[in-house]
Protein backbone atom coordinates (compact mmCIF):
# COMPACT_ATOMS: atom_id res chain seq x y z
CA UNK A 1 0.00 0.00 0.00
CA UNK A 2 0.85 3.72 -0.66
CA UNK A 3 0.26 7.16 0.01
CA UNK A 4 -0.79 9.75 -2.78
CA UNK A 5 -0.60 13.11 -1.09
CA UNK A 6 1.48 14.64 1.25
CA UNK A 7 -1.31 14.96 3.00
CA UNK A 8 -2.19 11.66 3.75
CA UNK A 9 1.37 10.57 4.73
CA UNK A 10 1.27 12.95 7.39
CA UNK A 11 -1.83 11.67 8.90
CA UNK A 12 -1.56 8.27 8.90
CA UNK A 13 1.40 5.21 8.41
CA UNK A 14 0.78 2.41 6.62
CA UNK A 15 3.20 -0.49 5.56
CA UNK A 16 5.95 0.20 7.96
CA UNK A 17 7.67 -2.92 8.37
CA UNK A 18 7.07 -6.57 7.43
CA UNK A 19 4.87 -7.77 10.19
CA UNK A 20 5.58 -11.36 11.34
CA UNK A 21 3.71 -11.73 14.42
CA UNK A 22 1.28 -14.11 14.83
CA UNK A 23 -2.21 -12.65 15.60
CA UNK A 24 -3.81 -12.06 18.89
CA UNK A 25 -6.59 -13.36 20.70
CA UNK A 26 -9.23 -10.62 20.31
CA UNK A 27 -11.57 -10.56 23.29
CA UNK A 28 -14.23 -8.25 24.49
CA UNK A 29 -17.94 -7.55 24.39
CA UNK A 30 -18.49 -3.93 24.71
CA UNK A 31 -15.35 -3.68 27.35
CA UNK A 32 -12.43 -6.31 28.39
CA UNK A 33 -10.46 -5.98 31.38
CA UNK A 34 -7.56 -4.23 30.00
CA UNK A 35 -7.11 -1.87 32.67
CA UNK A 36 -5.04 0.42 30.94
CA UNK A 37 -7.59 1.45 28.49
CA UNK A 38 -10.64 2.24 30.34
CA UNK A 39 -11.43 4.08 33.37
CA UNK A 40 -11.57 7.37 34.63
CA UNK A 41 -13.22 10.76 33.60
CA UNK A 42 -12.27 11.43 29.95
CA UNK A 43 -15.26 13.85 28.94
CA UNK A 44 -18.14 14.99 29.95
CA UNK A 45 -20.70 12.71 28.12
CA UNK A 46 -22.89 9.92 29.99
CA UNK A 47 -20.93 7.02 30.82
CA UNK A 48 -21.40 3.70 28.26
CA UNK A 49 -22.81 0.14 30.22
CA UNK A 50 -20.77 -3.15 29.64
CA UNK A 51 -23.12 -4.87 28.03
CA UNK A 52 -22.91 -6.45 24.41
CA UNK A 53 -23.48 -3.76 21.42
CA UNK A 54 -26.82 -3.85 19.30
CA UNK A 55 -28.13 -2.17 16.31
CA UNK A 56 -26.46 -0.78 13.26
CA UNK A 57 -23.59 1.20 12.98
CA UNK A 58 -23.10 3.62 10.61
CA UNK A 59 -18.94 3.65 9.89
CA UNK A 60 -17.45 6.40 8.05
CA UNK A 61 -13.65 5.36 7.29
CA UNK A 62 -11.00 7.75 6.39
CA UNK A 63 -8.39 6.83 3.91
CA UNK A 64 -6.81 3.64 2.85
CA UNK A 65 -7.46 2.33 6.45
CA UNK A 66 -10.89 0.98 5.50
CA UNK A 67 -9.74 -1.34 3.39
CA UNK A 68 -8.73 -3.58 5.81
CA UNK A 69 -11.34 -2.32 8.84
CA UNK A 70 -13.32 -5.30 8.18
CA UNK A 71 -11.31 -7.19 9.72
CA UNK A 72 -11.54 -5.51 12.86
CA UNK A 73 -15.25 -5.31 12.87
CA UNK A 74 -15.22 -8.94 12.22
CA UNK A 75 -13.31 -9.53 15.33
CA UNK A 76 -15.92 -7.56 17.75
CA UNK A 77 -18.85 -8.99 15.90
CA UNK A 78 -17.73 -12.46 17.63
CA UNK A 79 -18.66 -11.22 21.17
CA UNK A 80 -21.14 -8.29 19.66
CA UNK A 81 -23.01 -10.96 17.43
CA UNK A 82 -26.08 -8.17 17.28
CA UNK A 83 -24.56 -5.52 16.11
CA UNK A 84 -24.34 -4.62 12.64
CA UNK A 85 -21.31 -2.12 11.38
CA UNK A 86 -21.97 -0.30 7.66
CA UNK A 87 -18.90 0.70 6.81
CA UNK A 88 -18.13 3.36 4.32
CA UNK A 89 -15.02 4.85 2.81
CA UNK A 90 -14.17 7.85 2.24
CA UNK A 91 -11.13 9.55 0.54
CA UNK A 92 -8.49 11.16 2.71
CA UNK A 93 -8.61 14.46 0.96
CA UNK A 94 -12.71 14.72 0.74
CA UNK A 95 -13.64 13.61 4.00
CA UNK A 96 -13.65 16.55 5.72
CA UNK A 97 -15.69 18.53 3.34
CA UNK A 98 -17.75 15.67 3.04
CA UNK A 99 -18.04 15.39 7.49
CA UNK A 100 -18.81 19.38 7.74
CA UNK A 101 -21.65 19.10 4.96
CA UNK A 102 -23.10 16.11 6.75
CA UNK A 103 -23.28 17.77 9.87
CA UNK A 104 -25.11 20.90 8.25
CA UNK A 105 -27.13 18.58 6.33
CA UNK A 106 -28.31 16.32 9.49
CA UNK A 107 -27.02 13.04 7.58
CA UNK A 108 -23.86 11.77 10.07
CA UNK A 109 -22.98 8.50 10.31
CA UNK A 110 -22.85 6.80 13.99
CA UNK A 111 -18.83 6.94 13.93
CA UNK A 112 -15.49 8.25 12.38
CA UNK A 113 -12.47 8.23 12.78
CA UNK A 114 -10.76 11.46 11.58
CA UNK A 115 -7.07 11.93 11.36
CA UNK A 116 -5.57 14.73 13.47
CA UNK A 117 -5.54 16.86 10.30
CA UNK A 118 -8.82 17.45 9.83
CA UNK A 119 -9.56 17.39 13.90
CA UNK A 120 -9.79 21.36 14.38
CA UNK A 121 -11.87 21.86 11.53
CA UNK A 122 -14.28 19.16 11.99
CA UNK A 123 -14.77 20.11 15.74
CA UNK A 124 -15.05 23.51 15.37
CA UNK A 125 -18.23 22.39 14.39
CA UNK A 126 -19.71 21.70 17.67
CA UNK A 127 -20.77 18.25 16.09
CA UNK A 128 -19.70 16.21 18.09
CA UNK A 129 -20.43 14.13 21.43
CA UNK A 130 -17.85 14.44 24.37
CA UNK A 131 -16.12 11.20 25.37
CA UNK A 132 -18.39 9.43 27.59
CA UNK A 133 -17.11 9.56 31.22
CA UNK A 134 -14.88 6.14 31.96
CA UNK A 135 -14.71 5.51 28.97
CA UNK A 136 -11.01 6.38 27.76
CA UNK A 137 -8.06 7.70 30.14
CA UNK A 138 -5.85 10.03 29.31
CA UNK A 139 -2.89 9.31 30.66
CA UNK A 140 -3.26 5.74 29.32
CA UNK A 141 -2.57 7.55 25.80
CA UNK A 142 0.30 9.59 24.40
CA UNK A 143 0.17 13.06 25.13
CA UNK A 144 0.02 14.92 21.80
CA UNK A 145 -2.27 12.91 20.38
CA UNK A 146 -4.99 13.05 23.27
CA UNK A 147 -4.58 16.65 23.30
CA UNK A 148 -5.11 16.63 20.00
CA UNK A 149 -9.48 16.13 20.46
CA UNK A 150 -9.77 18.97 23.51
CA UNK A 151 -11.27 21.78 22.52
CA UNK A 152 -12.28 24.40 25.45
CA UNK A 153 -11.08 21.36 27.96
CA UNK A 154 -13.68 18.87 26.65
CA UNK A 155 -12.25 15.79 25.58
CA UNK A 156 -13.98 14.57 22.30
CA UNK A 157 -11.89 12.03 20.57
CA UNK A 158 -10.26 8.46 21.78
CA UNK A 159 -7.05 8.01 19.81
CA UNK A 160 -6.91 4.96 17.88
CA UNK A 161 -3.06 5.03 16.32
CA UNK A 162 -0.58 7.38 16.22
CA UNK A 163 3.31 7.98 15.41
CA UNK A 164 6.17 10.00 15.57
CA UNK A 165 9.33 10.97 13.11
CA UNK A 166 12.55 10.78 14.15
CA UNK A 167 16.14 11.24 11.87
CA UNK A 168 16.74 8.31 9.64
CA UNK A 169 20.36 8.12 8.00
CA UNK A 170 22.34 6.15 5.78
CA UNK A 171 24.31 4.30 8.36
CA UNK A 172 26.71 2.75 5.91
CA UNK A 173 27.71 6.24 4.77
CA UNK A 174 27.90 7.81 8.30
CA UNK A 175 30.50 4.88 9.00
CA UNK A 176 32.42 5.80 5.70
CA UNK A 177 32.33 9.23 6.49
CA UNK A 178 33.77 8.45 10.66
CA UNK A 179 30.28 9.89 11.76
CA UNK A 180 30.37 7.03 14.37
CA UNK A 181 27.26 7.79 15.97
CA UNK A 182 24.28 9.72 15.61
CA UNK A 183 23.89 13.86 16.33
CA UNK A 184 22.39 14.56 19.83
CA UNK A 185 22.03 17.83 19.20
CA UNK A 186 22.21 20.70 17.08
CA UNK A 187 25.70 21.43 17.39
CA UNK A 188 26.38 17.40 16.79
CA UNK A 189 23.81 17.48 13.80
CA UNK A 190 26.29 20.04 12.21
CA UNK A 191 29.23 18.59 12.87
CA UNK A 192 27.92 15.17 11.50
CA UNK A 193 26.40 16.79 8.23
CA UNK A 194 29.67 18.11 7.72
CA UNK A 195 31.32 15.16 7.83
CA UNK A 196 28.54 13.43 5.45
CA UNK A 197 28.99 16.01 3.23
CA UNK A 198 33.25 16.02 3.23
CA UNK A 199 32.59 12.32 2.42
CA UNK A 200 30.52 13.08 -0.89
CA UNK A 201 26.73 13.51 -0.34
CA UNK A 202 25.99 16.46 -1.39
CA UNK A 203 23.17 17.87 0.49
CA UNK A 204 23.59 15.48 3.93
CA UNK A 205 20.02 16.04 4.74
CA UNK A 206 16.53 16.31 3.20
CA UNK A 207 14.48 18.80 4.78
CA UNK A 208 10.93 19.77 4.42
CA UNK A 209 11.43 22.14 1.73
CA UNK A 210 7.79 22.51 0.02
CA UNK A 211 7.66 26.14 1.74
CA UNK A 212 4.06 25.04 3.05
CA UNK A 213 2.34 24.05 5.98
CA UNK A 214 4.60 20.65 6.18
CA UNK A 215 7.87 23.01 6.12
CA UNK A 216 6.32 25.14 9.04
CA UNK A 217 5.25 22.08 11.05
CA UNK A 218 9.08 20.82 10.64
CA UNK A 219 10.08 24.78 11.77
CA UNK A 220 7.41 24.08 14.55
CA UNK A 221 9.50 20.82 16.08
CA UNK A 222 12.82 22.60 15.68
CA UNK A 223 10.65 25.39 17.53
CA UNK A 224 9.90 23.58 20.36
CA UNK A 225 13.16 21.56 20.86
CA UNK A 226 14.18 25.39 21.11
CA UNK A 227 11.73 26.29 24.02
CA UNK A 228 9.31 27.90 21.97
CA UNK A 229 6.19 27.60 20.49
CA UNK A 230 3.07 29.04 18.04
CA UNK A 231 0.72 29.37 20.42
CA UNK A 232 0.27 30.64 23.81
CA UNK A 233 -0.06 27.78 26.64
CA UNK A 234 -4.16 28.47 26.46
CA UNK A 235 -4.03 28.44 22.62
CA UNK A 236 -5.49 32.22 22.00
CA UNK A 237 -2.66 33.58 20.21
CA UNK A 238 -0.53 33.12 17.78
CA UNK A 239 3.29 33.34 18.99
CA UNK A 240 5.14 32.77 15.76
CA UNK A 241 7.76 35.43 16.15
CA UNK A 242 8.56 34.94 19.73
CA UNK A 243 12.61 34.76 19.68
CA UNK A 244 13.26 31.26 20.31
CA UNK A 245 11.10 30.49 17.32
CA UNK A 246 13.07 32.78 15.43
CA UNK A 247 16.36 30.74 16.60
CA UNK A 248 14.57 28.12 14.96
CA UNK A 249 13.99 29.40 11.78
CA UNK A 250 17.57 30.63 11.98
CA UNK A 251 19.14 27.12 12.61
CA UNK A 252 16.64 25.40 10.12
CA UNK A 253 17.49 27.92 7.25
CA UNK A 254 21.47 27.80 8.28
CA UNK A 255 21.49 24.37 7.13
CA UNK A 256 20.30 25.26 3.61
CA UNK A 257 23.03 28.40 3.79
CA UNK A 258 26.04 26.30 4.27
CA UNK A 259 25.12 24.00 1.76
CA UNK A 260 24.21 21.22 4.30
CA UNK A 261 20.37 20.90 2.42
CA UNK A 262 19.13 22.12 -0.88
CA UNK A 263 16.72 24.59 -0.88
CA UNK A 264 15.19 22.52 -3.72
CA UNK A 265 14.64 19.48 -2.84
CA UNK A 266 13.96 16.67 -2.09
CA UNK A 267 10.28 17.12 -2.90
CA UNK A 268 8.20 14.59 -1.11
CA UNK A 269 8.55 11.24 -3.69
CA UNK A 270 12.27 11.98 -4.23
CA UNK A 271 13.20 11.44 -0.21
CA UNK A 272 13.96 7.56 -1.59
CA UNK A 273 15.72 7.97 -4.54
CA UNK A 274 17.92 11.14 -3.09
CA UNK A 275 18.75 9.11 -0.03
CA UNK A 276 19.25 6.28 -1.80
CA UNK A 277 22.00 7.28 -4.73
CA UNK A 278 23.31 10.01 -1.43
CA UNK A 279 22.74 12.62 -2.48
CA UNK A 280 20.93 12.60 0.92
CA UNK A 281 22.08 11.07 3.83
CA UNK A 282 19.58 11.65 6.20
CA UNK A 283 15.97 12.76 6.46
CA UNK A 284 16.01 15.38 9.18
CA UNK A 285 12.41 14.72 11.74
CA UNK A 286 11.54 11.83 8.88
CA UNK A 287 8.16 9.51 9.33
CA UNK A 288 8.50 5.89 10.00
CA UNK A 289 6.82 4.75 6.94
CA UNK A 290 10.31 5.50 5.17
CA UNK A 291 11.49 2.33 6.10
CA UNK A 292 9.47 0.13 3.95
CA UNK A 293 9.70 2.69 1.06
CA UNK A 294 13.32 2.31 1.11
CA UNK A 295 12.80 -1.54 1.18
CA UNK A 296 10.46 -1.38 -1.93
CA UNK A 297 12.38 0.55 -3.58
CA UNK A 298 16.06 -1.05 -3.08
CA UNK A 299 15.22 -4.70 -2.13
CA UNK A 300 13.59 -6.49 0.99
CA UNK A 301 15.51 -5.63 3.93
CA UNK A 302 18.01 -3.27 2.80
CA UNK A 303 17.10 -1.08 5.59
CA UNK A 304 18.83 -3.24 8.11
CA UNK A 305 22.53 -2.72 6.09
CA UNK A 306 22.03 1.12 5.41
CA UNK A 307 19.63 2.74 7.59
CA UNK A 308 20.30 3.95 11.14
CA UNK A 309 17.09 5.66 13.37
CA UNK A 310 17.64 8.15 16.04
CA UNK A 311 15.64 10.26 18.09
CA UNK A 312 15.93 13.69 16.68
CA UNK A 313 18.65 15.93 17.92
CA UNK A 314 17.78 18.38 21.02
CA UNK A 315 17.82 22.03 21.19
CA UNK A 316 20.32 23.90 22.81
CA UNK A 317 19.32 23.29 26.10
CA UNK A 318 18.60 19.96 25.69
CA UNK A 319 14.45 20.46 24.52
CA UNK A 320 13.39 17.53 22.67
CA UNK A 321 10.41 17.39 19.98
CA UNK A 322 8.91 15.46 17.39
CA UNK A 323 6.05 15.25 14.70
CA UNK A 324 3.26 13.47 15.66
CA UNK A 325 0.48 12.76 13.72
CA UNK A 326 -2.31 9.52 13.91
CA UNK A 327 -6.22 9.81 14.44
CA UNK A 328 -9.05 9.25 16.77
CA UNK A 329 -12.51 8.16 16.78
CA UNK A 330 -15.17 10.40 16.92
CA UNK A 331 -19.01 10.23 17.87
CA UNK A 332 -21.34 12.85 16.03
CA UNK A 333 -24.20 14.32 18.29
CA UNK A 334 -26.90 13.41 15.70
CA UNK A 335 -25.98 9.74 15.27
CA UNK A 336 -28.28 7.29 15.86
CA UNK A 337 -26.21 4.63 17.60
CA UNK A 338 -24.11 6.68 19.88
CA UNK A 339 -24.19 3.92 22.65
CA UNK A 340 -23.25 0.83 20.01
CA UNK A 341 -20.25 3.02 18.63
CA UNK A 342 -19.23 3.90 21.94
CA UNK A 343 -18.57 0.16 22.73
CA UNK A 344 -17.05 -0.08 19.31
CA UNK A 345 -14.52 2.78 20.03
CA UNK A 346 -13.78 1.33 23.20
CA UNK A 347 -12.91 -2.05 22.39
CA UNK A 348 -10.66 -0.64 19.36
CA UNK A 349 -8.74 1.45 22.32
CA UNK A 350 -7.63 -1.78 24.16
CA UNK A 351 -4.03 -3.08 24.09
CA UNK A 352 -5.12 -6.26 22.02
CA UNK A 353 -6.69 -4.39 19.12
CA UNK A 354 -4.13 -1.50 18.82
CA UNK A 355 -1.83 -4.12 18.76
CA UNK A 356 -3.77 -6.24 16.15
CA UNK A 357 -4.28 -3.53 13.42
CA UNK A 358 -0.62 -2.80 13.79
CA UNK A 359 0.03 -6.12 12.74
CA UNK A 360 -3.05 -5.95 9.96
CA UNK A 361 -2.14 -2.56 8.73
CA UNK A 362 1.22 -1.50 10.42
CA UNK A 363 -0.17 1.48 11.88
CA UNK A 364 1.18 1.94 15.20
CA UNK A 365 -0.93 2.07 18.63
CA UNK A 366 -1.92 5.16 20.79
CA UNK A 367 -2.03 3.33 23.71
CA UNK A 368 0.89 3.35 26.02
CA UNK A 369 0.26 0.08 27.37
CA UNK A 370 -0.06 -1.74 23.64
CA UNK A 371 4.14 -1.13 23.47
CA UNK A 372 4.67 -2.99 25.91
CA UNK A 373 3.32 -6.75 23.77
CA UNK A 374 6.20 -8.43 22.12
CA UNK A 375 4.97 -7.69 18.74
CA UNK A 376 6.14 -4.28 19.25
CA UNK A 377 9.14 -5.34 20.87
CA UNK A 378 12.84 -6.10 18.57
CA UNK A 379 12.78 -2.91 15.97
CA UNK A 380 15.07 -0.66 16.78
CA UNK A 381 12.86 1.27 14.34
CA UNK A 382 9.81 0.79 16.52
CA UNK A 383 12.15 1.37 20.04
CA UNK A 384 12.92 5.36 18.46
CA UNK A 385 9.30 5.66 17.72
CA UNK A 386 8.59 4.86 20.99
CA UNK A 387 10.60 6.99 22.46
CA UNK A 388 9.88 9.98 20.33
CA UNK A 389 6.46 9.76 21.25
CA UNK A 390 7.20 11.03 24.92
CA UNK A 391 8.07 14.35 23.10
CA UNK A 392 5.49 14.51 20.26
CA UNK A 393 4.53 17.67 18.75
CA UNK A 394 1.06 17.71 17.05
CA UNK A 395 0.20 20.32 14.26
CA UNK A 396 -1.83 23.61 16.06
CA UNK A 397 -4.77 22.77 17.37
CA UNK A 398 -6.76 25.23 15.67
CA UNK A 399 -8.84 25.35 12.70
CA UNK A 400 -6.97 28.20 10.91
CA UNK A 401 -4.01 26.14 10.97
CA UNK A 402 -3.37 25.14 7.00
CA UNK A 403 -3.78 28.58 6.09
CA UNK A 404 -1.49 30.14 8.25
CA UNK A 405 1.04 27.02 8.18
CA UNK A 406 1.00 27.99 4.16
CA UNK A 407 2.10 31.99 5.34
CA UNK A 408 4.65 30.56 7.42
CA UNK A 409 5.93 28.13 5.06
CA UNK A 410 6.04 31.38 2.11
CA UNK A 411 7.94 33.26 4.49
CA UNK A 412 10.83 30.35 5.18
CA UNK A 413 11.55 30.60 1.46
CA UNK A 414 11.99 33.93 1.35
CA UNK A 415 14.43 33.78 4.13
CA UNK A 416 16.30 31.06 2.22
CA UNK A 417 15.94 32.42 -1.18
CA UNK A 418 15.51 36.37 -0.65
CA UNK A 419 17.66 37.27 1.96
CA UNK A 420 15.14 38.25 4.77
CA UNK A 421 15.95 37.75 8.04
CA UNK A 422 14.44 35.25 10.21
CA UNK A 423 13.48 37.41 12.43
CA UNK A 424 11.76 39.57 9.47
CA UNK A 425 9.90 36.85 8.03
CA UNK A 426 8.64 35.54 11.01
CA UNK A 427 7.26 39.33 11.90
CA UNK A 428 5.58 39.34 8.66
CA UNK A 429 4.15 35.94 9.67
CA UNK A 430 2.71 36.86 13.03
CA UNK A 431 0.97 40.18 11.23
CA UNK A 432 -0.76 37.90 8.85
CA UNK A 433 -1.91 34.96 11.50
CA UNK A 434 -3.11 37.55 13.71
CA UNK A 435 -5.41 38.83 10.64
CA UNK A 436 -6.29 35.02 9.83
CA UNK A 437 -7.10 34.74 13.46
CA UNK A 438 -7.39 31.34 15.10
CA UNK A 439 -11.17 30.57 13.54
CA UNK A 440 -12.86 28.87 16.88
CA UNK A 441 -15.98 29.40 17.86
Amino acid sequence: MHLTTRRSRRAMLLGTAVLTAGALLLTGCGRSGDAGSTGGSSGSGAAIDDKPAKGTVQLWAEGADGDKLPDMVAEFKKSNPDVDVKLTKVPADQFASKMTAAITAGTVPDLLFAYTEDQPALLNTGGFDAVPDGLAKKDDFFPAIWDNSIVKDVQYGVPWYTYANMLIYRSDLAEKAGATSAPKNWDEQKAFGEKLKAAGSEFPFALAVNYDKYSAGQLQVMAVQNGGAFLNKDHTKWTLNDPKNVEALDYWAGLIKSGLSSPDGPQFLDTVPWSSQGKNAAIVDGGPWFKAWFNDANGADWSKDHLAFAQNPTGPDGGKGATTGGGSWLVPKDAKNKDASWKFVRWMSESAQQVKWYQIFGNMPALKAAWDDPAMKGDPMLETVRSALDDGVAQPNVPTWSQVGDVIGKQMERVVRGGVSAKDALDAAQQQAESIGLGGK
